[in-house]
């Protein structure tokens, strides 16, 4: 299947068609052998031609790039990252998120990442090593500070760590309470730069 993608690229193949059936082949190919599937969709995405034989049009690799990017962004990828995290939600209660572990670590992640990347800008800037991006200003800066208290996999890793042997109830109260944290932040601080940034930002 590799060689028939690679003839494909050479020939200049602009379709999608021929390297979707080819690569399907190859997908369950690859699967049936045992090895991760994944590594079909790299070999896939390495033989899609890169340039464009017109030079006012996208490549192939573009254009699927492009339009796959709201799928993966928004739906793929998390329901990846919940289904591999060994997050689950039953027996979960409104009260568990009142309980110490829970409220400090959504509170970390809303007050406390927004707080150290924040002063960290603001003193990025006031000693003269960068400047604010053109179009924003420091409620836009305090929107995006915000939206960096969203934390998953990095976070469920270090709170596995830390809360190592604690027992069930507070591996709970971790994964409550990060999911929790990023929820309200991502939603308050896509709020804020809703607010604060222009429909369009000037182009530099």
């Amino acid at each position: 299947m590799t060689v028939a993608l690679l003839a494909l690229n050479r020939l200049g193949a602009a379709r999608l068609a021929p390297y979707r059936f080819f690569g399907l082949i190859l997908w369950v190919s690859v699967l049936k052998s045992g090895v991760h599937a994944t590594l079909a969709g790299d070999a896939l995405a390495f033989f899609m031609p890169l340039r464009a034989g017109d030079a006012r049009s996208n490549s192939l690799l573009r254009r699927l790039e492009h339009d796959l990017r709201p799928l993966v962004a928004f739906a793929v990828l998390p329901l990846f990252a919940f289904a591999n995290a060994g997050i689950t939600l039953k027996d979960v209660t409104a009260a568990a998120m009142l309980e110490p572990v829970a409220l400090g670590i959504a509170t970390g992640l809303l007050v406390g990442k927004t707080a150290g990347v924040f002063l960290a800008c603001w003193l990025t800037v006031k000693l003269g090593f960068a400047r604010l991006p053109r179009g924003a200003d420091w409620r836009s800066m305090l929107g995006v500070s915000v939206l960096c208290g969203m934390g998953f996999t990095m976070s469920l890793f270090i709170a596995g760590w830390a809360f190592d042997g604690a027992g069930s109830e507070y591996i709970m109260q971790t994964r409550l309470g990060i999911l929790c944290g990023s929820l309200v932040a991502a939603s308050f601080g896509y709020a804020l730069l809703r607010a604060s940034l222009p429909r369009a930002l000037p182009m530099r």
